[in-house]
């Protein structure tokens, strides 16, 4: 699944960002993501988004930073998923019907525009399509969206299996915390140097929605 969204234009959302990444754990399917329209960034804006992702780098999940408008990086993602099937999914307006058409030649996607007025993206992809790369493999197109919501998950222990880089420091001084309030946690003890601090404020953010929405309802 390549989990795209847009540099600017609209702006980078780091948190449907990471709920997608979620989305994707929680229901087994391989995340890899693009960020789109790069050329609008400048040096110390790239710099600046590389370092908010770098946590992806410890999930062993690959980036291509791209432009579809300058032609930058298309290469390098499609041969990554050269003979894959691939969907691509993001919010309305980051370029993903651009993108699959320049990696397919059996339909040309239409492509919308960003709204000026609360610069968000257009929807311009109706359903789900399956087509063939030119190179071998298949791409498919999703609707774009405004939102999206979060798995069903069941447990805390479920949500925290859902955040990959806990793995290597789970070495917590209770078999059952949930690393938040508990002494001697091994991924609190880990904030800003194994796992970044932005990722865990997402884990809390999550926490409390399941603790809230869901979980105390049962």
């Amino acid at each position: 699944m390549v989990i795209q969204f847009s540099a600017l234009d609209p702006k980078f959302d780091i948190g449907r960002f990471n709920i997608l990444l979620l989305n994707a754990f929680y229901y087994n399917i391989k995340p890899v993501a693009v960020i789109n329209k790069i050329e609008l960034l400048d040096d110390e804006e790239m710099a600046e988004l590389k370092k908010q992702l770098n946590f992806l780098k410890k999930m062993d999940i690959e980036i291509f930073y791209i432009s579809t408008y300058k032609n930058i990086g298309i290469e390098k993602l499609e041969d990554y998923i050269k003979d894959k099937i691939t969907a691509f999914g993001g919010p309305s307006g980051a370029g993903k019907s651009s993108l699959i058409n320049m990696l397919q030649e059996e339909k040309v996607l239409e492509i919308g525009e960003t709204s000026k007025k609360n610069s968000r993206g257009k929807h311009t992809t109706k359903g789900t399509t399956l087509l063939p790369m030119k190179d071998g493999g298949w791409v498919i197109d999703t609707p774009g969206f405004s939102s999206i919501e979060l798995p069903p998950v069941e447990t805390a222990d479920e949500l925290a299996s859902l955040f990959t880089e806990f793995n290597e420091f789970k070495t917590c001084k209770y078999s059952n915390c949930i690393h938040i309030n508990e002494p001697e946690c091994g991924i609190k003890n880990q904030l800003n140097h194994g796992i970044s601090q932005s990722r865990y404020d997402f884990y809390l953010w999550c926490y409390k929605f399941y603790s809230e929405e869901r979980w105390n309802k049962y």
